[in-house]
């Protein structure tokens, strides 16, 4: 089996990875660079959007832009498998969206067209076995892949954490559905940033607990795409007996999320309280109206409202609560910082410069990282979804050979002694 990263050896965003054996094609992701970068150079690969796709496919690990972004530019007839609630969390996403930007409609058609597989079911595609597992991230409905090929078995990591709701089990995981590899093709996003990953979602969630003692207005501006950080806020405001407010659009996404029957979504995490669901303050468009006894209970109990900075109905709205308010950025700082190419002008200005920074990342840290590679016993590891990848090479080369490949560069991947 050979592998081919096109994409990904030394930036984070837009990931393309492929693997090949007996004239077969997996590809696993196609996404866009992230937002604020350089848009990616378009790619021309054989069996994936050029030449024959009958013996090619691709796997999508899961909805955010980096990885699925680019689907709306591949031909129809190439084969595309995403797992079932990620692809109508970003049917909802790519339907909101394409109002301004038509080439939403593009992925809408891809992923109507598209496959879907369950966590913990193989399948197989020509040569190649694949064993998608379910992982925690900051997407809901998240996979890592057991690819196997000619004797050959691959981790491929996809973006994931250890400091997640639902990342308790998953050394289990690994040890019933993957077992040891000779491979693993990690993303290593955290590389050079140590302190991201400084609290799990679990201790985010108290410390906005604590933050809701007070019965004031709570902002807070996230991902409307990041499942857990929005029912986790829900909760809280449950708990502190405070309105929850949302828009339309955000509501759809945790709907879709609470209403699957997902193993996930059966957790009273994605769960409402029949008697408190979300609520939407907005009625047709930008609208909204308050009557008394709204004012009153907003008053009396306080608020958490999700905030969309680039949406300025959210900023009447802000401005026409009543009441004290506090501000709260629960997303990665790039997004604020103006030296970051990622800097987000709008978020930024509607912030302001007085609000509390609670996130923590959706990728793993590099600790636990060393033990599921200590787990898996790889003979090789191969970094990608990472802006410094001689700082993965520094890091873990104590213990293990990391094969550091660039942009194009394909090689042979041969079995180790334990696959024989």
């Amino acid at each position: 089996m050979n592998i081919t990263i096109h994409r990904g050896t030394d930036q984070i965003g837009g990931c393309v990875t492929e693997y090949e054996h007996d004239g077969w094609k997996l590809f696993v992701d196609y996404g866009e660079q992230l937002p604020g970068y350089p848009k990616s150079k378009p790619l021309e690969v054989e069996g994936l959007n050029k030449g024959n796709l009958t013996k090619s496919a691709l796997l999508i690990t899961h909805y955010h832009g980096d990885h699925i972004g680019c689907i709306k530019d591949l031909p129809k007839e190439l084969a595309i498998y995403i797992g079932e609630l990620g692809k109508n969390i970003q049917l909802v996403l790519s339907t909101h969206l394409s109002y301004e930007d038509k080439n939403q409609n593009l992925i809408i058609e891809r992923l109507n067209a598209a496959k879907v597989f369950s966590p913990g079911h193989p399948f197989s595609i020509g040569p190649f076995k694949i064993m998608p597992v379910t992982t925690d991230h900051s997407a809901f409905d998240a996979y890592s892949f057991k690819i196997e090929a000619d004797g050959v078995s691959v981790f491929h990591t996809g973006d994931f954490r250890t400091h997640g709701f639902r990342s308790g089990k998953l050394d289990k995981m690994l040890d019933f559905y993957i077992g040891k590899v000779d491979y693993v093709v990690c993303e290593g996003t955290n590389v050079a940033r140590p302190d991201s990953t400084s609290r799990s979602e679990r201790e985010l969630q108290s410390d906005f607990r604590k933050a809701l003692r007070q019965k004031i207005g709570h902002i807070v501006y996230l991902s409307s795409t990041n499942i857990d950080r929005l029912f986790s806020l829900y909760h809280a405001a449950l708990e502190a007996r405070m309105l929850f407010l949302v828009d339309a659009y955000q509501k759809q996404i945790m709907d879709v999320v609470a209403k699957s029957n997902s193993l996930w979504s059966k957790s009273k995490l994605y769960q409402y309280d029949v008697n408190y669901p979300p609520t939407v303050p907005f009625g047709n468009g930008d609208d909204f109206t308050f009557n008394d006894k709204f004012v009153k209970t907003i008053k009396d109990r306080g608020y958490v409202l999700i905030a969309r900075a680039y949406k300025k109905k959210f900023d009447k709205l802000i401005k026409e609560l009543p009441g004290e308010k506090k501000k709260y950025l629960s997303m990665w700082k790039g997004y604020v910082d103006e030296k970051s190419g990622a800097y987000n002008k709008e978020l930024a200005k509607a912030l302001g410069s007085e609000y509390e920074y609670l996130h923590t990342s959706g990728h793993c840290d590099m600790k636990s990282l060393r033990e599921i590679f200590r787990q898996l016993q790889p003979k090789a590891i191969i970094p990608i979804h990472t802006d410094n990848p001689n700082k993965f090479v520094e890091l873990f080369c104590d213990e293990w050979n990391i094969m550091r490949l660039h942009d194009g560069q394909s090689i042979l991947l041969k079995k180790s002694e334990q696959s024989r």
